[in-house]
């Protein structure tokens, strides 16, 4: 599934000095394309979001819509003037897993490769930490006005190591927003990674992070496979 042309040395080396790096055509394209075209198409969202003051994600089945789906985002929005907030479509590939949803996705086996030895291997060269043992995954879409306020990724039940994005939306463009943004103590912007087609954006845990505003002339979604390679 990962390409074969990847220089490990180097992204090693790079992760290692600088916390995140950003490697494109990290997947082979018949995979990206497979992976592109089912959360395009295929996969049943679900709304994650925190308007009512903690985080929820509606039912299976039953996203919001119409005035619905207006409501609870505009509830976010409010609510983001004085605390910590997101709005994103998620499908929980460890849960859908364990409950047996449906089966024939084909997401379903990137989480399984993602947990196989060799995979682990990879992680643990990759990241220089031999105590990486397991990855947790979602499936992710960002529409227009979705969005992830400010956080580090901290949970120390978990023992997040590293924290990743597969990015799997084509074309995107800078004025989409949508954007991973890496921010010092006082809120200036380090740095950007576009989620750019077929690459993974690969950072240390804890880093302050955000998802900026999609914007509504955003030209598709912002889909992605995203989670944490763990230690526990």
């Amino acid at each position: 599934m990962i390409s074969n042309d990847l220089d490990i040395d180097r992204w090693r080396r790079e992760l290692a000095v600088r916390g995140r790096i950003q490697i494109p055509g990290f997947l082979q394209p018949a995979a990206a394309e497979a992976l592109t075209d089912e959360l395009a198409t295929r996969v049943p969202w679900q709304l994650a979001e925190r308007s009512g003051g903690t985080s929820h994600t509606t039912p299976r089945g039953a996203y919001p819509q119409g005035e619905d789906y207006d409501r609870l985002i505009r509830a976010g929005y409010a609510a983001a003037t004085t605390g910590y907030q997101f709005a994103y479509d998620s499908y929980m590939l460890l849960k859908a897993a364990r409950e047996g949803w449906d089966p024939d996705l084909l997401v379903h086996g990137v989480l399984r490769f993602l947990n196989t030895p060799d995979f682990i291997d990879f992680a643990r060269l990759l990241g220089g930490d031999p105590a990486i043992r397991h990855v947790m995954a979602q499936a992710t879409r960002y529409r227009p006005g979705h969005y992830l306020m400010p956080h580090e990724d901290l949970e120390e039940t978990e023992q997040r190591r590293y924290a990743f994005v597969i990015n799997l939306g084509r074309g995107w463009r800078p004025d989409w927003g949508g954007q991973l943004q890496f921010l010092d103590g006082d809120g200036n912007v380090l740095e950007t990674f576009l989620p750019r087609w077929n690459s993974l954006s690969l950072f240390r845990v804890p880093q302050r992070h955000q998802v900026t505003l999609v914007a509504p002339w955003a030209g598709g979604p912002r889909h992605a496979i995203t989670g944490w390679w763990l230690a526990s």
